[in-house]
């Protein structure tokens, strides 16, 4: 079994680069601009479908509100596999980049666009993490939308959701825009991690009704983290207790 898993993921991998490869000279000339970015983001949609649909994914979305054309937003899902990539550029189609770790830049192909084209962050560093929510503040003046993961990054495998951090409330605040709760609820049993573990299937996804905060206070926005937290952990937790029910069924 975990012969077939790891077979499995290096087709993944191997259909992240074909994805690139089909779409290059178009990802090339997009991204050498911010005034084109609009056109990369539309490109990057497609390689996201061509991703989930060459490894065998399928979103299935319960949507509890639907974004409103050309609106700005800041995305805020829980973060448990590479996938969470692909999926939201499938799933929103108002226009935005990822605020995330500076490690992705790194990998082949991928992190070349990935680091020209959105805002990397070093968690470690203070001055960086003020840096980039700078920097997402004029990249929301400019009408581009925002996914931040407001876990600061990858939880440990037995938390279902770490604390969240106030960078994502604090910018949803001060520019007044909403903020997007969505819950993966199994994209970390169908791609975790572990090189040895994953499977293709269907991709369980909850869009809760957005947040908005009702003034620009350090109360409001303690308010609106506590409330997103607890909207996407609540489904987690159900898809746990269904999920530990039907191993043992």
């Amino acid at each position: 079994m975990k012969a077939l898993s790891a077979l499995w993921r290096i087709w993944f991998y191997t259909s992240v680069l074909l994805g690139i490869l089909l779409l290059l000279p178009f990802l090339i000339v997009t991204s050498l601009s911010v005034k084109t970015y609009k056109q990369f983001f539309f490109l990057s949609r497609v390689w996201a479908w061509v991703v989930l649909v060459l490894s065998g994914f399928w979103p299935k979305v319960k949507w509890h509100e639907k974004p409103q054309k050309n609106q700005v937003y800041i995305i805020c899902p829980n973060h448990v596999s590479m996938i969470d990539i692909m999926l939201t550029l499938a799933l929103f189609g108002n226009c935005f980049l990822f605020i995330g770790k500076k490690e992705l830049s790194k990998m082949p192909l991928f992190g070349y666009f990935y680091k020209r084209t959105n805002l990397l962050v070093d968690r470690k560093s203070l001055r960086s993490r003020k840096d980039v929510f700078d920097r997402a503040a004029v990249k929301i003046d400019q009408g581009i939308g925002l996914c931040i993961y407001p876990e600061g990054g990858v939880p440990e495998p037995e938390i279902e959701l770490a604390p969240f951090k106030l960078g994502a409330f604090r910018l949803a605040a001060d520019k007044n825009i909403p903020i997007i709760p969505v819950s993966y609820l199994n994209n970390k049993r169908h791609l975790p991690f572990d090189f040895w573990r994953g499977k293709p299937g269907v991709l369980q996804v909850v869009v809760h009704p957005f947040l908005l905060a009702k003034e620009n206070s350090s109360e409001e926005i303690e308010r609106l983290k506590t409330t997103c937290f607890n909207t996407i952990l609540e489904p987690l937790e159900q898809a746990d207790i269904k999920a530990v029910a039907h191993e043992i069924g």
